[in-house]
């Protein structure tokens, strides 16, 4: 095969742009420090990634499935499962299967219940998850008041350890998407997804019940960022009310930059490690280049901007 074709073909791959800015970002940054501490900012890279990549894969699939479909109650979600889950816990190792099971549960009905709100009530996505966080927080805050609350040990020691510097958790979060991405492009339910959100109402005429596979795109996203809880309370060493704030915005910004279009219909697994990892080492960089909290988030931000702007142009000129 002509070499040069195959460069032309793989810059064309959506998910390759989030990775080669998370590549120059952390060059920039071991640059910064003579490369001091490249590894340890690897390994941290992919394990707080990891949370990213769990609530992106969810909230990719709802994107995906047409324009106004999000969900903003994964913050709330992600705080309320971690007290669900470290209580039931409650430190002894073996009732990991309990806290297990309860924040599963727990997804399932926050999926549910969203999709309750927008199919019965009629309520736009945006407004009936939002409308659900609130609820989600005043419940976190009313079972999880009390004393913090510790992982068990085991439990713990997978959410932090790691095998030849590499985190168990980023491991297993890689498994997970590679799960992730044959159920978006190898099964039914997957290309029903993607269908919905390109043309509801051809999907609707091929015989795709939309109101099912939205209820259970709903229920995914809920789940996972269950388990993004569980996880982010393991690995922080108990739960706290604050501790799903930042995966309001990154659970959408990692999708996007990931290279999922979000008038839906299109969408891509790789792209959200890719931008996972752009996200943490951003914010990485900016601290070591000892920038002050303000004009981080400012930068940040417009850095975010320019991604998403250059990726939606590369998108809009390959559809020409």
């Amino acid at each position: 095969m002509n070499p040069r074709a195959s460069l032309s073909t793989l810059t064309r791959k959506p998910w390759l742009w989030s990775f080669l800015a998370a590549l120059l970002i952390w060059l920039a940054t071991i640059a910064f420090t003579g490369g001091a501490g490249a590894g340890s900012l690897l390994s941290g890279a992919l394990s707080f990634s990891a949370f990213f990549v769990i609530v992106g894969i969810g909230q990719m699939f709802v994107i995906t499935t047409g324009p106004g479909n999000i969900d903003l109650s994964i913050p709330a979600n992600i705080a309320l499962s971690g007290a669900i889950g470290m209580k039931l816990m409650n430190g002894d190792p073996g009732l990991i299967w309990l806290g297990v099971l309860g924040v599963f549960c727990s997804g399932l009905l926050v999926g549910c219940s969203n999709y309750a709100l927008i199919r019965l009530l009629r309520i736009p996505p945006i407004i009936a998850t939002l409308s659900a966080s609130f609820l989600l927080q005043s419940m976190a805050i009313a079972y999880g008041r009390s004393v913090r609350v510790q992982p068990p040990e085991i439990f713990y020691q997978f959410c932090t350890g790691n095998l030849w510097g590499v985190p168990y958790l980023a491991i297993s979060v890689v498994v997970l998407a590679v799960l992730m991405a044959v159920v978006l492009n190898r099964t039914l339910y997957g290309r029903w997804v993607i269908a919905i959100g390109q043309n509801p109402r051809a999907a609707e005429l091929a015989g795709g019940r939309i109101g099912r596979v939205r209820f259970a795109t709903y229920v995914l996203s809920a789940l996972l960022a269950s388990l993004c809880g569980l996880l982010l309370a393991g690995f922080s060493g108990g739960a706290s009310l604050s501790m799903g704030d930042e995966y309001l915005l990154a659970s959408i910004a990692v999708v996007v930059i990931g290279g999922t279009s979000v008038a839906g219909g299109f969408s891509n697994v790789p792209g959200i490690w890719g931008a996972s990892l752009f996200l943490y080492l951003l914010v990485s960089m900016l601290n070591t280049f000892g920038t002050s909290a303000g004009v981080r988030m400012i930068l940040t931000g417009l850095i975010i901007i320019a991604v998403i702007t250059a990726v939606s142009g590369r998108r809009s000129a390959r559809s020409v």
